[in-house]
This record gives structure tokens, sequence and C-alpha cells, in this order.
């Protein structure tokens, strides 16, 4: 395995869409071209190449299936490591162990399409594993190169929705106002707030839309967006509740299975490597699998500058890219000794 090629192929994906940033949004030509250098890559490295009917990309060396992977599309002006480096390090360590799957998702940024098409449709594999940047400044603070997964915070997606009178915005009086804007802006810091009481919780506006819009006009319908996550389900109703969002996308909170996580646990002590145990805080492809049953385990390579993610500026480095890759192949082999 060369820590160039990782480079390489990161780059490689990373050029597509032209820039600045990854611009491989789900459903999008990006995406396909991510998906067809990807396809070349796991030809090279021997594997039977396959696309089911969701458009997720499958290659396969053998039976029973240990599957790992991630996927390939992005937010626009996205980052060069988010989804991308789970299926470049997948492919690595399954062509380097002889065993195996991989699998690039469809379209995981706008709700996890293609790995809830996947699931829905079966056979499930026996054991799922996602190398992934953690998104998060967490591993940079304690100087850790990998983390271990403990869990997936839930998350629900939902609207509110303000409106009051419009009017001219010099001739009604402050007094007899009821600005939809401003009950918004109410709602946005009612929003931090309400998160902030609940220990591992966070919600967050990202979107707002105001009619008419216009600079002298007093706002008559203000439209809010609200992102809201817990580490388990009795937070989650009790911040979706305060908040009072009628849930227009919902994935429930996941634990990580014990026999995979032990497998990458033991790959990271046996190489010398600091054992940080760290909650996902963004939802992923593994959060999918293993609410559908599947035995999943998730490894997180630690984020540079920060821990920001979605831009740009998103770093990590290739020397913690490669142990990932190492740490993936010891977990593969120990959970498919000598699979043919």
């Amino acid at each position: 395995m060369s820590v160039a090629r990782i480079e390489e192929r990161l780059d490689a994906l990373y050029a597509v869409g032209g820039g600045p940033g990854a611009n491989r949004v789900g459903g999008t030509e990006g995406e396909q071209r991510a998906h067809d250098l990807a396809a070349g890559w796991m030809e090279e490295a021997g594997l039977a190449v396959e696309v089911d009917g969701a458009g997720n990309l499958l290659g396969r060396t053998s039976e029973p299936l240990v599957l790992l992977g991630s996927h390939l599309d992005s937010v626009p002006r996205g980052g060069r490591f988010d989804g991308a480096l789970g299926v470049v390090a997948a492919i690595e360590a399954v062509e380097r162990v002889g065993r195996g799957a991989v699998v690039a998702f469809r379209s995981e940024e706008t709700g996890c399409v293609g790995s809830t098409a996947f699931a829905a449709a079966g056979p499930l594999p026996s054991v799922f594993l996602e190398v992934h940047v953690e998104q998060g400044p967490v591993l940079e603070r304690l100087d850790a190169p990998l983390g271990l997964v403990t869990g997936v915070v839930g998350i629900v997606r939902g609207e509110r929705v303000f409106e009051g009178p419009g009017g001219h915005a010099g001739t009604v009086p402050m007094v007899d106002r009821r600005d939809a804007l401003v009950a918004a802006a109410e709602y946005v810091l009612h929003v931090r707030a309400a998160a902030a009481a609940l220990e591992g919780a966070a919600a967050t506006v990202g979107c707002v839309e105001v009619e008419p819009g216009f600079g002298n006009v007093i706002p008559s319908r203000v439209r809010l967006s609200v992102d809201a996550r817990a580490p388990d389900a009795e937070r989650l109703d009790r911040l979706v509740a305060e908040l009072e969002l009628e849930p227009t996308f919902r994935l429930e909170p996941v634990e990580m299975a014990r026999e995979p996580r032990e497998a990458l646990r033991r790959a990271l002590e046996d190489r010398g490597l600091p054992v940080v145990e760290l909650p996902s805080g963004a939802g992923h492809d593994a959060a999918v699998l293993a609410a559908a049953g599947v035995p999943t385990a998730m490894l997180f390579v630690r984020s540079l500058n920060g821990g920001v993610s979605h831009t740009p500026e998103e770093e990590s480095s290739p020397e913690d890219a490669a142990l990932a890759v190492d740490v993936l192949s010891a977990a593969l082999e120990a959970l498919a000794p000598g699979a043919v």
C-alpha cells in the first residue's frame, strides 16, 4: 500500500466538478464520474464490479461478505476527505487482504439514499466497516490519529413557518407590528438554548427564507429549516418536542456493534495507537446499516484545521489515512479469516 496512491486517488476525486472544493452532489454528473473512477480502481484491485438497482457501486472478492466502504457524493464546495477517504481506504484494504467487498453508496449527503435502498433490498452483509474523517476537533485536540466510534447520534430535520401581517417599513408604528422575522429570530435563540440544555444534543437553523424579501417591506412569512441531534432516542424526542418540530426526516441513534468494534480496537492496540472512543455527531451510511441490523463499526481519521468539514479547508494527513488502512486491513483479516 502506497501513501502516494491514497493521495493520488483522493486528488483525482477532488478534481471532479472543477472546484473550488469538492463538487460531486448526489445524482449529478460529478457523482457519476467519481463512481466511474472508483470502479476502475476496484477492477485494478481484482474485484468483480457491479452496480445495484439504487446505483450503489460494489466490488466483490469473496463470500461470506465483510463489507467496507462509504460514499462518493459531496456537498457543494465540500472537502477533500469526506466520504471519499472511506472508499479509497476500503479498496486499499480489500486489495491487501484479498477478501471482502467494497461499496460506494449513492447520495449520502442528501439523506443516505443509497445505503437506505441497499438495506431495504437485502440480503445484507455479515459485517460493515466504515472509515470516515472525524469532521470535528476532538482527535486533533487529543493528538490521536484515529478514533473508535461508539455510536451515531439520531437526527431529525423539520421546518417552522412564522407568519404575520406585512406592511410598509416606514408607516406601520412599531407598537402595531407582528413582524414574522422577529418571531423567527426569537425561535432561533430558543433552538440554541434548548439544545444547550441537553447534554450531547445539538440543534441548528441552517436556512432562512424571508417573504417578500424586500428592504422596505415588513416580513410577512419566514420559513426556517431545523436540524436537531441527540445521542439517544429519549433526548432526541425531548429536543423535538421542545422545538415543536414536525419531522420531515428522522434517523434513529445507533450504537456500534461489539464484535467489529473490538476488531478495530485490537488493531489499534496492536499498533501501539491510543484508543480514543467518541460518538459521531454526524450521520453516516454506517448508521443506516446498523439500524437495519448489520453488525457495524466505524473508524474516524483525525481532522485537522480545527476539525472543519464540508468546506475546501477540510484537512487530514496522508499518514493518518495510511494508518487507517492498516487498522482497517487488520480488522478485515480478523473478521473474515481464511475466507475464500
